[in-house]
Formats: C-alpha cells, sequence, structure tokens
C-alpha cells in the first residue's frame, strides 16, 4: 500500500471513529435539580413503597430521584406532565433498583414519553383502533425511550391492587440489561439460583394457564412478560406475594436485593434460603 492510500486509510478510520464517537456517545446532562418539598409531599402521599422506608432510606431515595431528573427527560404526547407524573415515573424506575448500589441501571433511558391513555404499538396512535398497550421500551428510532399511560401510571399507584404499569416497563428494562429481554435477570442473579429461577417461572406460568395462580394471566404470555407481572405484584402487595408464593418471593428478592417481607434476609423464608435447602 503506498503512503498516500494508507493516509486515506487511516482518515476514513479516522471519520469512522468519530461518527460513531457521535451516534453513541453519552449526552451531556443539565444541573442536578434541588429535591422539591412537593416531591416529598406526593411520595407520602402516592407511593406505598417509599412511606415503609426509614428515615435514612428516604433520603437515599430523594437523592436518587434528583439524579433521575437530571439524566431523564419526561415529554407529555398530547398531555400535560403534571409535578405527580413526574415522581411516579421516577419512583417506578427507582423502587426495582432501590436495592442496588448504583441507582442507574438504565443507562441507555433518555426520555420517558407520557400518553394520555393507550396508544397503538405500531404507529403509537392515541386515536383509533389498536389502541390496547399502556407501556412499552422502545426500540429501533425509538431506543433509549420508554413509552407509557399516563392513566395506567397514575392507576397503578393510587389502587391496592397487584398492577403497576410503571414498575413493569422498568422492569423491561432491567431485564434487557443483559442483552436479552428475556425474564432471566443473570445480570442481577446469582448463578446458582438461575435454574431454580426458571424453573419456578415454569411452573408458575403452567399454574397461570391452569387458572391455578392468582398472578395476572398476562405473565403467562412468556418469561419476559411474568417477570414484570411478578415485580408489580412484588412490589405492590408484597405481603400477599411472601404468604401466597413464598420460594418465589425469596427469589425475588434476590434479583431486586431487597428485604420486603421484613424476615430479617433477602431471598429467605422464615429466614431461611428455600433454594439452598431443597
Amino acid at each position: 500500500m503506498t503512503t498516500s492510500a494508507t493516509l486515506v486509510a487511516l482518515a476514513v478510520l479516522a471519520l469512522a471513529g468519530g461518527l460513531l464517537y457521535y451516534i453513541f456517545r453519552d449526552e451531556p446532562m443539565g444541573p442536578l435539580p434541588e429535591f422539591r418539598k412537593q416531591w416529598r409531599r406526593l411520595l407520602r402521599k402516592e407511593v406505598t413503597f417509599y412511606s415503609t422506608l426509614s428515615r435514612s432510606e428516604k433520603k437515599r431515595f430523594q437523592d436518587r430521584m434528583r439524579y433521575f431528573f437530571q439524566r431523564v427527560k419526561i415529554t407529555g404526547i398530547d398531555t400535560e406532565v403534571t409535578e405527580l407524573d413526574r415522581v411516579l415515573v421516577a419512583a417506578s424506575g427507582l423502587i426495582p433498583t432501590f436495592g442496588f448500589e448504583d441507582w442507574n441501571q438504565y443507562p441507555k433511558l433518555r426520555e420517558v414519553l407520557l400518553y394520555a391513555n393507550t396508544f397503538n404499538r405500531d404507529t403509537f396512535a392515541t386515536e383509533g383502533e389498536g389502541r390496547d398497550v399502556a407501556g412499552m421500551v422502545g426500540g429501533g428510532y425509538m431506543n433509549g425511550k420508554l413509552l407509557l399511560s399516563q392513566q395506567a401510571l397514575r392507576r397503578g399507584f393510587a389502587n391496592a391492587g397487584r398492577d403497576n404499569t410503571g414498575i413493569h416497563e422498568f422492569t423491561h428494562l432491567l431485564d434487557k440489561a443483559d442483552g436479552d429481554t428475556d425474564g432471566i435477570p443473570d445480570y442481577f442473579l446469582d448463578h446458582q439460583y438461575l435454574i431454580p429461577w426458571v424453573e419456578m417461572m415454569r411452573g408458575e406460568m403452567e399454574a397461570i394457564q391452569r387458572g391455578d395462580s392468582d398472578i395476572d394471566n398476562y405473565g403467562a404470555t412468556n418469561k419476559a412478560e411474568f417477570f414484570a407481572v411478578a415485580a408489580e405484584y412484588f412490589f405492590n402487595r408484597p405481603a400477599a406475594f411472601a404468604s401466597k408464593h413464598p420460594e418465589l418471593f425469596a427469589l425475588m428478592e434476590r434479583i431486586f436485593h431487597q428485604d420486603l417481607d421484613g424476615d430479617g434476609g433477602v431471598g429467605t423464608v422464615a429466614q431461611r434460603d428455600p433454594v439452598a435447602n431443597t
């Protein structure tokens, strides 16, 4: 190769490298916002998970909320984004990651799009037929975005049931951390518990199909949806979940690194590891 050809090749490589850096670089973040008193009032009133935390844990939750708002933009699509909506979106993302030392487990998330109601999966239309989606993780040109129905978001925190669309969609993002949205969170779960988790999922999905489980029927769609549906139940009604599904609950404590049944251990039933003792 001649000197001139070499120089041209190096120039092309440099341009390609610069283009890749431009495409995949981290976008600059704005200033870290101050925590508002209104956010604290809304958390106390609307987010049961927050109200159960100790004083120091509440402070940590508040600090993580500030970093969430610094990194993630919340945009209304034909609807106004209120402070309640902002707090609930942040809580939806922070609750599943609260047990992790590093709060930011959503490195690719840059924006949450908030729709007034359900929308079309293919066109994202908010009017007409086919509007049956309350939330989804964006892909393709929508990569880095999370789409949520404002109505479903609010309903998930307002009722005392097992459903929470915000937590559901953020769980999908966590599931995707290892590269695959497959219901097997091997990025967060110790290897020795992966096979028990898969077997437990399979058994519970079969129970749903038979009508022998109180976990929502949508959980039988596939493993990814089972994980997200179970996470809704796990965080919204932990006492009921632990009572009816103790071993499944224990494994989910290990996935999320949180002791939600207050038995003094993460991943234990009556202070014992049910998987290790089988």
